[in-house]
């Protein structure tokens, strides 16, 4: 692939290297490191003059470090003469923070995608938006790529009796996701209605539709404390399902998550690695993880050759 560069920010470079691997070019020389004063320094160690460039870096972490070394490394990759600059964000920090949902919020997804554009990015490739009209935040080309086909994949090839399962959706936000995964299925959904006394904390919880002697699988696109999914998990089981699983795209993890999670009864926590899950699978023998670096490559390398993405919206690539 001519023309191509890749450069990993240090928020994953274990995906980055994944995804160059797929491609079969190298990584670029990137110096990255912090002055004492904890100012991000960045040095692109080789030219990326007329060169279509990407960089790599999720949303995790130390998220805020991170989004500033992405935002210096497209600043340092364009006035380097860079013909164009695409920033490869497996999780959209600040993705929650879509709306005013009171008096005085800030919409912080907004000043992200500004903060983006600014830096001198010319394009975004991501998955999975907690919602999907972030992209309007853009005048720029957003590639919002979805997890759904891994995940169908993983549920055929990891749950015998996935048939006969019921797809639900821990809060009212993700019905559409849930519905789009059952109708894809061919199998039921339910949905589960709660009320939030604050951030973070659930208050109460009812369970729309019937789960009773089938196997439940929870779809979200992020867990962070994980207090929705362990309570939703609580309710399912009490309304007579046989087995509980938990699929989500972004596994943050913070705080009490990791023991909660021991502590709940899933068959298992399923997640993809658009953050680093190493050292959590080490604390939980519950959590399971799905590759997602073939669906990242295969966008960069369409994009590169300007083909359409449309395709990897329904299937993994081989």
């Amino acid at each position: 692939m001519p023309n191509i560069k890749v450069f990993s920010g240090s928020s994953h470079p274990d995906l980055a290297q994944k995804v160059v691997d797929r491609l079969g070019i190298g990584l670029g020389k990137v110096v990255l490191k912090k002055f004492s004063n904890q100012e991000t320094s960045v040095e692109i160690g080789e030219s990326v003059r007329g060169e279509d460039v990407y960089i790599i870096q999720s949303g995790s972490g130390e998220v805020n470090d991170n989004l500033m070394e992405l935002l210096i490394m497209i600043n340092a990759c364009k006035i380097a003469s860079a013909s164009r600059v695409t920033a490869v964000i497996p999780c959209f920090p600040y993705a929650r923070q879509d709306k005013k949902d009171k008096s005085r919020a800030p919409i912080s997804a907004k000043l992200v995608a500004n903060m983006l554009s600014v830096s001198g990015a010319d394009h975004i490739i991501t998955m999975d938006l907690h919602a999907s009209q972030i992209q309007g935040f853009f005048d720029i080309p957003v590639d919002n790529l979805y997890a759904e086909p891994a995940v169908l994949k993983w549920i055929k090839e990891n749950i015998t009796d996935w048939r006969s399962c019921v797809i639900v959706s821990p809060d009212a936000g993700g019905a559409k996701r849930v519905t789009a995964i059952a109708d894809r299925l061919n199998v039921d959904f339910a949905l589960i209605h709660k009320e939030r006394k604050k951030a973070n904390e659930v208050a109460s919880m009812v369970l729309v539709g019937d789960v009773k002697d089938k196997i439940a699988i929870l779809v979200d696109d992020m867990a962070d404390t994980c207090g929705t999914v362990c309570h939703a998990a609580d309710k399912l089981l009490e309304a007579g399902a046989s087995k509980v699983y938990a699929i989500l795209t972004h596994g943050i993890f913070s705080g009490p998550a990791i023991s909660r999670i021991n502590n709940a009864s899933f068959e298992a926590v399923v997640v993809t690695n658009t953050i680093p899950q190493d050292s959590h699978m080490k604390e939980c023998s519950k959590i399971q993880c799905i590759d997602v670096s073939t669906i990242l490559a295969e966008a960069i390398r369409r994009t590169h050759n300007g083909e359409s993405v449309t395709y990897l919206f329904r299937h993994v690539p081989m």
